[in-house]
């Protein structure tokens, strides 16, 4: 099949490198559209319904709001001076169609002033929100935004909304810079690994239409359905160093059936038929890695293994078809602008160091294999340290406005960054303030105050802590329009026709086990005399993602390992060797678990890398394991193949493992070099979560081209033996079959 592909295009090559260009063009305008990225939710969950609930029935700050805090240092804010200034400052806010409601110390009652006023009071706080779902306010507020410009006093905005808006533009920046250094990085490499520059510019053409076709889809796919703001830079990660991978592959392929004296179609064919197959099973492999993600469907998990999905089939298409077209014009050209100062000459089949390497590994497998096994182990022992929270405002670096604002806030406020648990009751009749159940959510107060660690709890039943229960008994049954300022304030934010929202706070970080506890304990006892209870906040949502992901962690792993073993077996016609290929996988992947841990985590080099550090996002593990199991199989499946093709043709183990080695030892460590490569230029990205997966993916690539493929593989083969090719015979001959078919 591979085959007959070669000669179509070597046929169609113009035509070929015509609907190429016009994809690159097509990208371009979708690039150009742009898209609709939503931010990091996780539907389904607990803590999202009981968040929607108190959107949709009460007048409360939701994720569609945010803070702004205004400040001037030779001015109060009782001033007449700050007053008015602060209300010229609002008034186009509070006159702009897209926002409900602003509340603010200029017009509100008394009490609830003070509480919107800095400690040193020469600043206020505004809570501003915004109409309409979430989706429709992001894309409302950077003009919003701009109408809160410095004027006489100064601003800074944070909370939601502005989190979510400085967090799309420090991935924007993040993927840029990323680009920037990792394509002159992997150019590097392929001068080293093809002596010539336009041989070493093809693979980068690949990755460029790659990933500039892939993020283009993916935004066009943003305005129909809903696709993480981290979605794109996972596929330029991710597609950059596949792409660039597999051109890699079958231009090495190229350039040795030319010098073999084949003709420029014959090598075309023989790299597609070969390489080429190669390419397809290994972007087949990393596919179903990535695949894995949409087990997770409900986080945005789901949608970056759809965009990671969608740069690997262009980065295989593209491989299998522009490349070589591209090599049917070019011809021995290819080898233009050789570099005179790096040698040209490989050496002869069989031999080299990487055959060298090979055998002096299988005649020592064991001393071999016990310190490598020592030595991943030890990379991989952090792991079981592991503490994951969902990245907030602190993900983004100092600098940002909507961190440098939060900090102000922590200082000068406390209370209105503190760790909040918002406990949603639900009643299933109106109204929701009966005697009865004002009764029962005093009690629910009462205990939540209790709580070891709780530092406020407030409810209107208990006027934010100010009654008794007799006197909330009173309130329950008082109108509404008979209330002060202050209660009609706090009724229309936390009462609503079946619904009252209580809120609790503590001095623990909302990543914290003891607020973790909190939770728990929240949730163990729900009845609230005929009402239901729910609790969301940032510490809710924590575990409950963090329970999702464990909950359908087992079935994506199962899923992700059984497909590749059943790929493997199809390639390799061996029981056994898909098995190993897993377990090395799985050893590549230790290490990287236990970096993420060690670096990021605990902050063994957050000097070095400039982070802050803390628990894990609970999404990267398992994005890490769904990428770095398909990756690994890139090279594993480049390998095996060329081993199998020397065992088919010797039937000696021990020299189809060193010559396989010989053959693609160097291709593979190239590979690396340029995965390595464009990984690591994430290193350098202001958002934690990126930086932590391109230095986990780095090292897991830089481990699993190193220690395993060189060192593991052979040890484990020789020790195997010829049990490496054994399948039961109607298997093999199924398989065989199956393959001629083919």
């Amino acid at each position: 099949m591979l085959a007959l592909l070669g000669r179509v295009v070597y046929a169609r090559r113009v035509a070929i490198l015509v609907v190429s260009a016009l994809t690159l063009v097509f990208s371009a305008v979708l690039l150009v559209r742009g898209g609709a990225l939503a931010a990091t939710d996780t539907h389904g969950i607990e803590s999202e319904e009981a968040r929607h609930a108190i959107e949709e029935h009460l007048k409360f700050p939701s994720d569609a709001s945010f803070l702004a805090v205004f400040r001037s240092e030779s001015h109060l804010v009782s001033d007449d001076t700050f007053r008015t200034a602060l209300a010229r400052a609002l008034a186009p806010v509070r006159s702009d169609p897209s926002v409900a409601w602003v509340l603010a110390p200029d017009d509100a009652p008394a009490m609830v002033a003070s509480r919107l006023t800095t400690d040193d009071e020469h600043g206020a706080l505004a809570v501003i929100a915004m109409k309409g779902p979430y989706r429709d306010a992001a894309a409302r507020f950077p003009a919003l935004r701009a109408k809160l410009s410095d004027g006489e006093l100064t601003v800074g905005l944070t909370g939601n909304l502005a989190f979510r808006d400085d967090l799309d533009h420090a991935l924007v920046d993040d993927l840029l810079f990323a680009e920037l250094v990792s394509l002159p990085l992997a150019l590097l490499v392929l001068v080293w690994v093809f002596r010539s520059a336009v041989a070493a510019t093809l693979p980068v053409a690949v990755g460029v239409l790659a990933v500039g076709g892939g993020i283009a889809l993916v935004l066009g796919l943003s305005h129909h359905v809903e696709v993480a703001s981290y979605a794109v830079n996972v596929a330029s990660l991710i597609g950059l160093g596949v792409a660039i991978d597999y051109s890699l592959f079958v231009l090495a392929r190229y350039k040795s059936e030319l010098a073999r004296g084949a003709s420029i179609e014959e090598a075309i064919v023989v790299s597609l038929d070969t390489a080429g197959r190669a390419v397809l099973f290994s972007g087949l492999a990393v596919g179903i890695g990535l695949s894995g993600l949409m087990f997770f469907r409900g986080s945005f998990l789901a949608s970056m293994g759809l965009a990671g999905a969608i740069v690997v089939l262009l980065a295989v298409v593209f491989a299998l078809t522009f490349l070589p077209a591209l090599l049917a014009v070019l011809g021995p050209r290819v080898d233009a602008g050789r570099l005179p100062f790096l040698p040209h000459e490989e050496p002869p089949e069989g031999h080299g160091a990487w055959a060298a390497i090979a055998r002096w590994v299988m005649r020592h497998p064991v001393l071999v294999l016990a310190p490598t096994l020592t030595v991943v182990l030890v990379l991989g022992s952090p792991f079981g340290r592991l503490d994951m929270a969902a990245a907030d405002v602190r993900t983004l670096p100092v600098g940002t406005e909507a961190r440098d604002t939060f900090d102000l806030l922590k200082r000068e406020l406390p209370e209105q960054v503190a760790t909040r648990f918002l406990v949603l009751v639900e009643f299933p009749t109106a109204p929701a303030l009966t005697r009865e159940r004002a009764g029962a959510l005093f009690e629910l107060g009462q205990r939540l105050g209790a709580t070891e660690g709780m530092t406020a709890v407030e409810s209107f039943v208990d006027a934010g802590g100010v009654l008794d229960r007799e006197g909330a008994l009173v309130l329950a049954e008082t109108p509404p329009a008979d209330l002060s300022p202050e209660l009609q304030l706090l009724h229309a934010a936390t009462v609503g026709d079946r619904f009252v929202l209580l809120q609790a706070t503590t001095d623990a970080a909302p990543s914290s086990e003891r607020a973790r506890a909190i939770v728990r304990d929240l949730r163990a006892n729900r009845g609230v005399h005929d009402g239901t209870l729910r609790v969301t906040g940032q510490t809710a949502t924590d575990v409950d993602t963090t329970a999702l992901l464990l909950e359908r962690a087992p079935l994506a792993i199962g899923f992700v390992v059984a497909m590749t073993y059943l790929v493997l077996l199809v390639v390799l016609r061996s029981v056994l060797l898909p098995l190993k290929a897993v377990v090395m996988n799985f050893l590549s992947i230790a290490a990287s678990f236990g970096a993420l841990v060690w670096v990021f985590q605990e902050g063994h080099l957050a000097e070095l890398l400039r982070f802050e550090a803390g628990p894990i996002e609970p999404t990267v593990p398992v994005l890490l394991f769904c990428a770095v199991f398909g990756l690994s199989m890139d090279y594993e499946v480049l390998m095996l193949v060329r081993m199998h093709e020397v065992f088919e043709r010797t039937g000696d183990n021990e020299q189809a493992v060193a010559e396989g080695l010989a053959r693609t030892g160097r291709l593979v460590t190239s590979a690396a070099a340029i995965m390595v490569a464009v990984f690591s230029a994430f290193a350098s990205a202001s958002i934690v979560a990126m930086k932590a997966l391109g230095v986990a993916l780095a090292l897991a690539v830089a481990v699993d081209a190193t220690l395993v493929r060189v060192l593991i593989v052979p040890a484990t083969m020789r020790l195997f033996g010829d049990l490496n090719w054994w399948a039961p015979a109607p298997l093999a001959r199924w398989l065989g079959r199956s393959r001629a078919r083919h």
